[in-house]
Order: C-alpha cells, then structure tokens, then sequence
C-alpha cells in the first residue's frame, strides 16, 4: 500500500511528455512534427500501462486495489490513490482517447502547437487523477486543476466566441465546485479525515447530509452537466476545437457522473433517497426537453452537445433508482457514451475540416462522395439513438430497467427520450448523408483518409463489440455495484417496507427484477405457510 505504484505512473506519465516538449524551440516544419509525436507516443504509452493495469485489476472484488499512500504538505495531507469497478472504467477510456485526440489534432492546429499539446497532456493527468484519488483534497485539486487547461483550450484554439464560451464554462464550473469546497472542509472537520475509504463509513447527521449533498450535488450537477444549469455547454462544444469536444464529451462529463456515485449516494445515503424525486424529475426533464432542443438545431456540434444532456439525464436517472441494474447501466451508459459521443464529434471534425462550417444545411449527399465517412457516421448515429446491437443500447436498457423498478411513471417518460433521439439523430444523418450533391464545394470533397481511418476504425469496432458482448465492463464494476446499492438500500429498508405495506403491496424480486404482488395475496401466502408450520393441536 505505501509508496508509488502504476496508478501514480498512469497519472503523471503524461508529465514527462510535457517536460520533453518543454526543450522544444522554433516553429520551424522539423519542430512541430517532433512535437506532435512526442505527445501522440506519450499519450500511447499511457494507454499501453493502462492496459497493464487492467490486467492487474480483479473484476470480481468490490474494495479499493492498487492502493498507494504517502503523506504530503508537510504531513499534513495524504496522497492517496486507488481504484475499484466504478473509477477505473474511466481511467482506460481517459487514455484510450487521448492519442485519438491527438491524431485529430494533427493537421488542423497549426498555431502555438507546442503549448497545445502541452495543454493536453496536463489535462490528461488531472483526469485521470480525478478518478484514482482516494482523499478528499486530493481528489479536489484534480478535479478543479482541470478547468484550467480545458479554459486554455477552448479560449485559445477555439472558434470566433471562443472568449465568451470559455469563461461561461470556467465560472459556471467554478462556481459550483465552491460549495463543494466548504463541504470537504465541514466533513473533515467532523469525521478529523480527508481519506475517503474511512468517510465512506462516516455516519454523517441526517439533517446535515441534506446539506452536504446539495453542496456537492450543485457540483457534480454542474459538470455532467444537468438541466437547468447546462447551458454552458453547448456554447463550450461550438467553440472548442473537435479534440477539445471529444475530451469534453468523453471524459469531462462524466467526473460529475462519476462523483455522484463516488460521494452522494455512498456518504449520503439518507439525503441521496430523500432528493431521488427531485433528481428523477430533472432527469426526465433533460431527457425530453434537451431531445426537442436538439430538433431545431442547425449547427451539428450544437446537436450533439444537446444529446448529450439527454443521454447524461439517463445516467442519473439510473444512479437514482439506487438499484443493481439502474447504477450499472448509469456506469455503462457513462462510458459507451464516451466513446460515441467521442465519435460523433470526430466524424463533425472530419467535415469541418474540409469545408470549414458545421451548418447541416451546408451538407448532402456525402454518401455518393465519402463512402467509408457514411458507415462510419451511422454506426455512431445508430449507437446514439440506441441500437441494439451497439452499446449506446445496453446502457440506456439497464437504465430503464432500474428506473421501472423504483418508479415506473419516471421510466415511461423517459423512454420517450428514446423516439425523440431517433428523430434528431436521423434528421441530422438524413440531411448531411443523404440526397444528391447540388452544393459546387461539395463535388470535389475527399473520403476519410488514412489518418482519419486509424482514428474512427477502433471506436467503430469498440462500439460494436460493447454492443454485443457488454461482459467486460459489467463484470468489472458488478461487485463494487453491489457493495453500494447494498449500502445504500440498507439504509431506507424499513421506511421502504413500511410505504409499501401501507399502499397494499409487498416487493417480491425475482432475477434481480422488482415484482409488485397484491397484499391479499399475501397475507393468503403467509396464511398457508403458518398453517403447514404450526404444530399440531394434539
């Protein structure tokens, strides 16, 4: 447990990148081309120990592994890192779409290269802190530190409003994060502890876990980010250049997915059940109201950012139903969405490239011209909508699952979510892929080249393959699932089966799915079991 380990070797690796391009000078042709392959080779190295990492991972343990400890500041912090089935999903698809980012970087960022990828490779480290962080303030500094690069992204390399869209971003982030800061600082003084393997067994008041919740909730909230206060967010995606879409899509969204799991529903057991309501209705909201903004928008990032607050309403809707299948399927649904998501702004890097605007209307009939481009795109529209077959299905699936369970009104008004993807998701791969080339700048427009092939043909696979074979990530985060929906319903057990008793129902679960059986039922059943059981009368 003491000393540095591979995790700390995953989060700082990208640091040593950022040291060897530190020693680059000049803008010359020679210059930036080692540059862009130092930080594409780093970013693979990171992806290539993440892989040894997974093969040191235990799927079926629910506790922390790799533990690593050292005290820091003096003694009077710790450094902590570990992971188990619900943070370290993150970590290899964090460095599993780093080099993809850089590749689609390669060509179209032509200033100020070098603090560009600088700017990346510290963002990777912060994410990838964010989710092996085992103390509080630790956990903190990654989360916070990594608004910093995202601003520089997106207000240095990004579009005409680029200014705008970054401080939108950093106050709206920022802000929240504050309230979350006083929270750390009352439940260290309580509990006398930043480590967050013994606050998970803190027994915090239920009146102050109300407020502790909310303070992080407004948070985590922010990021994913949930509606109302999502609006920063698409102006965020217009301007930021794609790679910068990509990690902000990929990664950024889901640490606020990733903390509710984290910290609200194990520390606040008690506040996470009494605010489920109020989560499942803003979920909803989010899931149909998003899904209908998304129908009028003519910028193509500016659709798919709106997709993404409706399919980030199915994850907390799944996390709030505080069940297996929901929180399972709110996990999975985080990181299929990475990756397809990831995808689908790559696909709009890819003609933006070429044609340099991302109105629909600027586009049709690229099927006749780019071909490869056309399956590609479907493939990620069809996971977006939900296909099954693709991953973006199994995830959404669990999700609704979960949330019939716990409150069958909730899921039958999210499942509308599903039609209304469908209608943006095809209206946007109708009018761009579809139809004939009657536009001059089209006629003359290039298919995927090789590079843009290395980077669309392994997400195309991955998505596919988590279509049909969703075992390894489920696998890895079942038991760790387990351990927190236990500890969670432990906790309103009694006041759940005295509601349910009181309306006339009983809960009888069979195959991990919640069944509703009659009282009168019941109460017949509980009669013939007492009446085989009792002795006899002689």
């Amino acid at each position: 447990m003491n000393g540095f380990g591979i995790l700390s070797a995953l989060t700082f690796l990208p640091l040593v990148g950022v040291v060897v391009l530190m020693f680059h000078r000049g803008d010359d042709a020679a210059t930036l081309r080692s540059v862009r392959h130092v930080a594409l080779w780093t970013t693979i190295a990171v992806f290539l120990l993440s892989l040894v990492a997974w093969g040191r991972f235990e799927s079926g343990a629910s506790g922390f592994q790799m533990l690593e400890q050292q005290n820091w500041a003096g003694g009077g912090l710790v450094y902590k890192l570990g992971v188990d089935g619900l943070s370290f999903p993150f970590v290899v698809l964090t460095a599993f779409l780093m080099p993809f980012c850089i590749l689609a970087s390669w060509e179209s960022i032509t200033v100020r290269v070098k603090e560009y990828m600088i700017a990346f490779l510290v963002l990777e480290t912060l994410m990838i802190g964010v989710f092996c962080a085992l103390d509080l303030v630790l956990f903190y500094l990654f989360f916070e530190g990594g608004l910093i690069p995202m601003f520089l992204i997106i207000g240095v390399w990004g579009g005409k409003r680029r200014i705008y869209a970054a401080f939108k971003f950093f106050l709206y982030t920022l802000l929240g994060s504050l309230l979350m800061l006083i929270a750390i600082m009352w439940m260290a003084n309580f509990a006398h502890t930043t480590d967050i393997t013994i606050l998970l067994k803190t027994k915090f008041p239920t009146d102050v876990q109300k407020l502790l919740w909310l303070a992080f909730f407004a948070s985590f909230a922010v990021k994913m980010p949930m509606w109302p206060v999502h609006t920063w967010l698409p102006d965020a995606h217009v301007e930021a250049p794609t790679a910068g879409s990509v990690i902000l899509a990929g990664i950024l969204l889901k640490m606020g997915g990733y903390g509710l799991i984290r910290f609200s529903l194990p520390m606040f057991p008690d506040a996470s059940h009494y605010f489920a309501p109020l989560v499942f209705t803003l979920s909803v909201i989010a899931i149909v109201y998003t899904s209908l903004v998304a129908l009028v928008q003519e910028d193509m990032k500016k659709l798919i950012a709106y997709s993404s607050v409706a399919h980030m309403g199915f994850v907390t809707m799944g996390l709030f139903a505080m069940n297996q299948q929901g929180v399972q399927g709110a996990v999975y649904q985080m990181v299929s969405h990475g990756l397809v998501s990831g995808a689908l702004f790559l696909c709009v890097g890819v003609v933006y490239d070429r044609m340099h605007t991302r109105d629909i209307a600027a586009y049709g009939g690229l099927a006749q011209r780019m071909p490869l481009y056309a399956v590609a795109f479907m493939v990620f529209t069809m996971a977006n909508v939900g296909l099954p077959g693709t991953s973006g299905f199994i995830g959404e699936f669990l999700t609704l699952i979960g949330a019939f369970a716990a409150n069958s009104k909730v899921a039958f008004f999210a499942t509308s979510g599903v039609i209304l993807s469908a209608a943006y998701a095809l209206y946007l791969y109708r009018r761009v892929i579809f139809g004939v080339i009657d536009k001059p700048s089209l006629a003359s427009i290039q298919d995927l080249s090789g590079r843009e092939i290395a980077i669309l043909a392994p997400l195309v696979v991955l998505v596919i393959y988590y279509g049909v074979h969703p075992g390894p990530i489920l696998d890895a985060s079942a038991a760790s699932v387990a351990e927190l929906v236990k500890s969670t319903q432990s906790v309103a057990g009694p006041v759940k089966s005295a509601a349910t008793d009181q309306a006339g129902l009983a809960g009888l679960k069979i195959a991990g799915v919640n069944f509703r059986v009659p009282e009168q039922d019941l109460r017949e059943r509980r009669a013939s079991a007492f009446s085989h059981s009792a002795p006899s009368a002689h």
